[in-house]
């Protein structure tokens, strides 16, 4: 056989494998992202989610070599932007930053909600929270959790807790402690943490689960005492301060938590990227740093956990509501 005829042969069979290569398409994975991606922040500019969106976004603009543009979608108890993001293409060029109130809270506070936060959205991780403080003004003659439960159960309905709003977690928190501790202090919603801390310093409501960033300067100066932090494990940034839990309430864990989430059938592929870039983001030194001295504390997980995380939180805190019979604003 000549070497002609062997060229032809071995063409005639090289071909057809040059033309299925060329004619299989890249996979998401491969492509992702191929236009600029919008970040949803459903509330307004300034806040902890604010920041952790726009840090997220410049971050993530840079790893993917693509315009990461941050769009705030206020109004509706964060319910107008998180629908948006689940009526999206599911193709990862639009997410948005869930927290506890949008993506838990509001399934069992409100009568209808635009979305269905375990159908409607694909989880990426959550990334971080903000911690909340019992705080009480000083003339309170409380000074640990056990006489604040003590003082509370001596003086049903006398005890006034303040919140920046109804079903947020300040709020939810106090309902919490209600429950545990089975007393009854009353909620004093105010239109945002400011006005409520204003009256608290004043001495006209009791006490406060508030933000930490908010409420641990005036506890340090001695305007406010600090009785114990909220969540699960005591603060980084308040160690000396215990948690509710191990001050004679087990069981209390309250974190203002928020997280990245794409529309549901995003593709897997999209998802993995998304979540390894995120945690490779919020790992680094700086961006720790920043957030943290914003009272942000990193916290992330896989898609599968934080979906767990989120379907746990829904429950939990739905309990919470039917319990107290809260009522939206």
């Amino acid at each position: 056989m000549s070497p002609q005829q062997l060229y032809t042969i071995a063409a005639a069979l090289w071909l057809p494998t040059v033309a299925l290569a060329q004619s299989t398409p890249a996979s998401p994975g491969q492509t992702y992202p191929g236009k600029a991606v919008r970040l949803i922040v459903p509330f307004p500019p300034g806040g902890s989610t604010d920041l952790m969106g726009r840090v997220l976004g410049a971050k993530l603009g840079e790893a993917f070599n693509q315009q990461v543009i941050v769009e705030n979608r206020p109004g509706a108890s964060g319910m107008i932007g998180n629908e948006l993001v689940a009526r999206a293409a599911p193709d990862g060029h639009m997410l948005t930053m869930g927290t506890i109130g949008a993506m838990a809270v509001n399934q069992s506070l409100f009568k209808s909600v635009p979305y269905d936060s375990t159908r409607d959205f694909a989880p990426v991780t959550l990334t971080g929270n903000v911690e909340n403080l019992l705080v009480v003004h000083p003339s309170l003659p409380a000074r640990d959790v056990k006489a604040l439960i003590a003082l509370a159960a001596s003086k049903p309905g006398l005890l006034i807790f303040a919140s920046s709003g109804t079903g947020n977690a300040p709020h939810l928190a106090g309902e919490l402690f209600n429950q545990l501790a089975q007393v009854k202090m009353v909620h004093l919603p105010y239109k945002g943490g400011g006005p409520a801390m204003i009256d608290l310093v004043a001495g006209q409501v009791s006490l406060s689960f508030a933000s930490m960033p908010s409420s641990l300067p005036f506890a340090r100066s001695g305007k406010l005492r600090a009785l114990a932090v909220g969540g699960a494990k005591r603060s980084p940034a308040a160690p000396e301060i215990p948690t509710v839990a191990e001050s004679g309430l087990p069981g209390f864990d309250v974190t203002d938590w928020q997280g990245l989430l794409a529309p549901a059938r995003t593709p897997a592929v999209v998802i993995e990227r998304l979540n390894r870039e995120v945690i490779r983001i919020l790992g680094e030194r700086e961006v720790k740093d920043r957030l943290a001295a914003a009272g942000l504390q990193v916290a992330t997980n896989t898609p599968t956990q934080f979906a767990e995380f989120i379907r746990a939180e829904i429950d939990k805190w739905g309990k919470v509501i039917r319990a107290a019979g809260i009522k939206p604003e």
